[in-house]
């Protein structure tokens, strides 16, 4: 099938589909766990859906991670946040939380549904499977990795969200203040420690 195609366009293929559904799916999630808790912030903006085309940040989603992918550098991409009211949660400390595993939770079931459908591949004709079992592979991948970055502990990344949470307010505050910071210290993590450690 590769050959059909051209090498650019079948990883352009085998890619897409799972980033988007795993990324639709986690934001998804988040709003409708927060409907379920007391916001209906994200249900009021229609951003409780499966319609890629609400959650798609052009730079975070589109343009970022296909640059990456032409760079042969690692894979990373935002999606729009789905606003949360969190002072609209019925209990906004431990709603925040749910809220917050939400996003990653849906993704591990994902992972595990991929995992578990490489099963049927075997009843496709063989130019499918192929690309079948590629798209498989790549949701598992995608999805774990998703869930494993996201429960970070770091604001504003779901694990964060979570941690906030769950500690004491002595460590809860602290870590709250992080969050104007966190994404700079993301990228630094990610991208310049290891070109500094390269060198």
């Amino acid at each position: 099938m590769e050959q059909q195609f051209g090498p650019l366009l079948y990883i352009t293929s085998i890619w897409a589909l799972p980033v988007i559904v795993a990324i639709t799916f986690h934001e998804a999630a988040h709003g409708f766990a927060a409907r379920l808790l007391g916001d209906d912030t994200a249900w009021r903006l229609g951003r409780v859906t499966f319609n890629p085309l609400k959650h798609i940040d052009p730079i975070g989603t589109i343009l970022l991670p296909a640059v990456l992918l032409l760079l042969r550098s690692p894979f990373f991409g935002y999606a729009k946040p789905v606003p949360v009211n969190f002072g609209a949660l019925r209990n906004p400390r431990r709603d925040m939380v749910l809220v917050a595993a939400a996003g990653p939770g849906i993704n591990i079931v994902l992972a595990v549904i991929a995992a578990l459908s490489f099963h049927l591949v075997g009843y496709l004709p063989d130019t499918a499977a192929q690309w079948v079992t590629e798209n498989l592979k790549n949701a598992l991948i995608i999805n774990v990795v998703l869930a494993v970055f996201n429960l970070l502990p770091l604001p504003p990344l779901d694990g964060g969200r979570i941690a906030v949470g769950l500690l004491p307010d002595g460590l809860a505050l602290p870590l709250a203040r992080l969050e104007p910071y966190g994404i700079i210290i993301l990228i630094g993590v990610l991208f310049i420690l290891p070109m500094v450690g390269a060198k």
